[in-house]
This record gives C-alpha cells, sequence and structure tokens, in this order.
C-alpha cells in the first residue's frame, strides 16, 4: 500500500482549491439501473445539485451483483442508460461530466474473472469494490491482494465508514493500509457529529484518498458532497482538499474535468 499512496497521494501543485472542482467518485444517479434514480429526470435533478456545490466530474457507480447479473447483461444496461442521460443532457449547461463506472459487491474469487476490468471506473484500472459486513476472514484482504496480483487492478475501497462501528475497527485499517488498495468515503461521514472528527482525522493521517456523496435520490440520500468539501476546508484547510483532487486526475487522467 505504501508505494501506491506515495504515488497517488503525491504533493498538490501550487493551485488553490478555489479553483479546482472535486469529483463526486461514489453515485447512483444513473437512471433505471440499480435502487438509485427511478427516472431521466431525477437523475438530472441530482446533476443539477452537484453542478451547484461545485462537482466537477461525477462517477456513476450503479450497483454490480455477481450473483444476480453477468458483467454483459450489467454493462449493456449501464451503457444504454448513460446513452440517454447523455442524450437527455444537451439541453442542459453547466453540469458535471459524466465517467462510467459500477460499484461492484465483492465476491469470492473475483480475482480469478477477466471480466472484472471491463467494471472499472472508465479506462482506468481502479475498481469500486464495496466489501460485505465485519468481521472479515483473511480470504477477504488475500482476495483483494489477487485483484491488484492477477488483474493489475487497485481496488477503491467503497464507504469505509459504513465499515468503522464494527468490532476491530483499527485492525480494519491496520490491514487495508498493508494491501495495494486506496480508500473512499462518504461525504455524511465528514458532516454528521458523531463522526465528523473521526473523519478529519483519518483524512489529515492520509486514510482516505478519495470522496463520493453514495447520492441514490433527492429526499432520503441526496448528493451532499459540497457540505463534506466546506467542513474539510474549514477545518484543514485548503492542502486536503488540493490532495483529493490530485487524487482523482491521477486516476481519471483526461476522463473527466477537475480544473474550473
Amino acid at each position: 500500500m505504501a508505494d501506491i499512496t506515495a504515488s497517488i497521494t503525491a504533493t498538490a501543485g501550487s493551485k488553490n482549491c478555489t479553483m479546482l472542482k472535486i469529483t463526486d467518485f461514489h453515485t447512483h444517479i444513473l437512471p433505471h439501473v440499480d435502487d438509485g434514480s427511478k427516472n431521466t429526470e431525477m437523475s438530472l435533478s441530482m446533476l443539477r445539485s452537484e453542478a451547484a456545490q461545485h462537482v466537477g466530474c461525477v462517477v456513476l457507480t450503479p450497483h454490480f451483483y455477481a450473483d444476480r447479473d453477468t458483467p454483459e447483461h450489467f454493462l449493456q444496461r449501464r451503457d444504454e442508460a448513460l446513452h440517454h442521460l447523455r442524450k437527455a443532457m444537451e439541453q442542459q449547461t453547466d453540469l458535471p461530466k459524466l465517467v462510467a463506472g459500477a460499484e461492484v459487491a465483492y465476491y469470492r474469487g473475483m480475482s480469478e474473472s477477466d471480466a472484472l476490468k471491463k467494471l472499472c471506473i472508465g479506462n482506468s484500472s481502479y475498481i469500486l469494490v464495496e466489501l460485505p459486513a465485519p468481521p472479515w476472514k483473511e480470504y477477504v484482504y488475500e482476495e483483494l491482494l489477487e485483484i491488484f496480483r492477477k488483474l493489475g487492478l487497485t481496488p477503491v475501497i467503497a464507504h469505509i465508514d459504513r465499515y468503522l462501528p464494527f468490532w476491530g475497527a483499527d485492525r480494519i485499517m491496520e490491514r487495508l493500509a498493508a494491501l495495494p488498495v486506496l480508500i473512499q468515503a462518504n461525504s455524511h461521514f465528514f458532516t454528521r457529529a458523531a463522526t465528523a472528527s473521526r473523519a478529519l482525522r483519518m483524512l489529515q493521517q492520509g486514510k482516505i484518498h478519495l470522496l463520493g456523496s453514495d447520492c441514490h435520490d433527492l429526499i432520503s440520500r441526496p448528493p451532499e458532497l459540497g457540505k463534506a468539501v466546506e467542513r474539510i476546508k474549514n477545518r484543514l484547510g485548503e492542502e486536503f482538499l488540493e490532495q483529493i483532487v490530485q487524487n482523482e486526475t491521477k486516476i481519471l487522467h483526461n476522463l473527466c474535468c477537475t480544473n474550473v
């Protein structure tokens, strides 16, 4: 993990974070694909909300469950939904750029499947993985390592905040820190009073690399990345936002624009 972390969290340049737009790395905005957006109009409203919060790029990560779907069928549904959404966006202005991906639910043997490469974020070698509820058996950690070794993919652990309330959270972070993985945290981790201090501390310690809203709709689970960004900026300063944008840029390259 040390080599990957050192590479992806390289010291940010001299740009002020007010000149940068953040990426929402975990969303369920794509309509009719999973338990997220129910229709195109909802998706457009969610994207308008993202734009109002100065989100410049949105990674679309609908759920993929290997025991319910095949990669081929999933990608067909995802890409059709993305095509329709892009068409609807032609009549809109100043909406975030989109990058297709998936939130892949962990399953044993996933490191043996070359099809996993098709579920990466854009054409990158990074894949968002949703782990089961802890405690995790040793084979879970081994599977994450084998995804990197056998497939050449870097797992991005989705919503790390979801696993921390469980017993042994410190041990979880120790084990993940030793693996070639990156960590994504949800925005509410930084905005809820009960967890904000821990979230900020983890970001300071380099234990969080990417942010996402994990939004599903406009009411119960809306896109609220902007609130987390403001909390980080006000409590820690702009350098930590710059670092996050650096991480995003290294993954996405030219897939979406993080600059204003």
